[in-house]
């Protein structure tokens, strides 16, 4: 692949993204394999100059990822344009695949300064709170549906919005087996799910997150957040109007889809 026609196409799906704009969908060879596609993201992000206040994980599903025939889940920058908290509103298109339920943890700036490897006990000392959130995924091209990861990571992950609830700090919880509900008000419609779909645990999501970010040498002067995929899967939005996500113990988290 020629240099000029990989700027070419990352600058469009960049424009997109800083416009709220929808374009053509990618070539077919930038999003089939999650490799390729990886590093299309890559190049992306890096024409983004705006603050960066966390990454998610996605495609956490075990289900999900033994489908598509990938071999474990992939993460994305999380920008501050697209942090909202509880309540907020937030508009969507008909490229908006649905909304998701996650955990999500604050983490302390020094964890870019741990020279070990990264394990479940020594990450602990590094989180600051937990929260419930919501994310609204969807695309910035004319596409719909998932063939593959590739299609997901070309377009920032998918990741249109992020909605968070309150943060709680206390760090002991069992988040292993967590019931979590998701509400369409309008409907009187729940769906349900559980943490345990979560790369089977919250925890190893995370690692899997944190890992990533010191083989990819990524840094940030700041606390930053670390959401780690959906514990329901992806609930379309039939209808429009209030959701409201729950996770046992942690706490509710609410959107107003537009």
């Amino acid at each position: 692949m020629k240099k000029k026609e990989l700027d070419n196409y990352s600058n469009k799906i960049v424009k997109a993204f800083l416009k709220n704009k929808i374009i053509k969908p990618l070539p077919i060879y930038l999003t089939k394999k999650i490799s390729n596609a990886q590093k299309f993201r890559k190049l992306c992000e890096s024409k983004v100059k705006e603050p960066i206040i966390g990454f998610k994980a996605a495609g956490t599903a075990i289900a999900v990822i033994k489908k598509l025939g990938e071999k474990e889940p992939f993460y994305a920058a999380v920008y501050k344009r697209n942090f909202l908290k509880s309540g907020k509103k937030v508009k969507t298109n008909n490229y908006t695949l649905g909304i998701e339920l996650e955990v999500v943890y604050k983490i302390k700036k020094n964890f870019f300064s741990l020279n070990k490897i990264v394990t479940t006990n020594n990450l602990k000392k590094y989180i600051v709170s937990i929260a419930p959130a919501i994310e609204v995924v969807g695309y910035r091209q004319r596409k719909k549906g998932i063939k593959s990861f590739g299609d997901l990571c070309s377009d920032f992950g998918a990741n249109v919005k992020f909605i968070i609830g309150k943060q709680i700090k206390n760090k002991r919880i069992n988040i292993k087996n967590l019931k979590t509900t998701m509400l369409n008000k309008k409907l009187n419609k729940i769906v349900y799910g559980n943490t345990n779909t979560v790369f089977k645990n919250p925890l190893n999501s995370l690692k899997f997150v944190l890992t990533k970010l010191k083989r990819d040498k990524v840094f940030l002067n700041k606390d930053f957040y670390v959401f780690t995929g959906s514990s329901i899967g992806v609930v379309p939005l039939n209808n429009k109007g209030l959701f409201i996500g729950k996770i046992e113990k942690i706490g509710s988290v609410k959107t107003l889809i537009s």
